[in-house]
């Protein structure tokens, strides 16, 4: 078995190749004066499983790329079977027509990826179970929710509610709240366009607060968190511990969704690099509340 990974999320894949006790395949990964994308295996892998540990998160584009070429050099390398495994499934949102003239963009990902020559998918909560009928090929779909909910069990929080941002997010916000034996809590909101978000009301009771398990497979979503969670203070709320699936961090949601809001946790998988603050570009969290480790979750208290 041959462990390859690209510059999405390389730490990721060092802890993968270092918990399976294998080393990294050795490749390299460049671009070209015109920002090309060349890849190079320089390990024999014919006959090899191998598995190759990209997330395609931002840039978007880039990392799918990355992703793309990396499996077109192992097939012709004559490797065995190649198994794509992407903890965030870039375009995902863009899985059905919600309007005229738009493109169903997760398909086209999913067709992609097997003409690149993936021969199996590993995903981590996909953003809708229902995009691994796109494919063709075997995909693993694998969830997280066992692991956090064995962490929320460990707070011995007395009182704790789950509440589901939206109500796309009910189903699974209902299956936490079955298994840590809590009440459950809706958010009723209205969505006027991309990223922006009108809280109406809290169905529900919300005192000692906890939100967790909804449709949070992108952090930039929370950019209208921040109004969620100020409907949650005014019914009683006074504890908050969040739990996005993942954390992309776009528009200053962060920065509205965890300071203005005054959580007392965050709690972050480790999908992809969450960098340190205080560095130029869309990906950095400005609010200072987010920072790399190695043991592939994060945590942090809020003051």
């Amino acid at each position: 078995m041959k462990i390859v990974a690209c510059n999405s999320n390389r730490p990721l894949a060092e802890a993968v190749a270092a918990t399976l006790k294998l080393p990294l395949t050795r490749a390299s990964i460049r671009r070209f004066a015109d920002m090309e994308v060349f890849v190079e295996i320089h390990e024999n892998v014919r006959g090899e499983d191998v598995f190759v540990v990209q997330p395609t998160s931002y840039p978007a584009n880039d990392t799918l790329m990355e992703l793309l070429v990396t499996l077109d050099a192992l097939r012709r390398s004559s490797a065995r079977r190649i198994t794509a495994v992407m903890p965030y499934f870039g375009y995902a949102r863009q899985d059905r027509k919600d309007r005229s003239r738009v493109p169903i963009s997760a398909k086209v990902v999913a067709s992609m990826l097997e003409t690149a020559g993936a021969d199996r998918l590993l995903a981590l909560d996909l953003h809708a179970a229902q995009i691994q009928g796109f494919f063709d090929i075997p995909v693993d779909h694998l969830f997280s929710a066992p692991v956090m909910i064995e962490y929320f069990k460990s707070l011995n929080v007395s009182r704790m509610t789950v509440v589901s941002p939206d109500a796309g997010g009910v189903e699974r916000a209902r299956a936490f709240a079955k298994r840590l034996n809590a009440p459950l809590a809706i958010i009723d909101k209205r969505r006027e366009e991309a990223n922006v978000a009108e809280v109406m009301n809290v169905v529900g009771e919300v005192a000692a607060g906890m939100l967790a398990g909804g449709r949070f497979d992108r952090y930039r979503r929370h950019a209208g968190e921040g109004r969620r969670s100020v409907a949650r203070k005014r019914r009683g709320q006074r504890f908050g511990l969040r739990y996005p699936r993942g954390a992309v961090r776009s528009g200053g949601g962060a920065d509205r969704s965890i300071r203005a809001e005054g959580s007392s946790f965050l709690r972050i998988r480790y999908r992809w690099p969450v960098r340190r603050c205080g560095r130029a570009g869309s990906n950095r969290c400005r609010s200072g509340i987010c920072w790399r480790k190695p043991s592939g979750r994060y945590t942090k208290r809020l003051r």
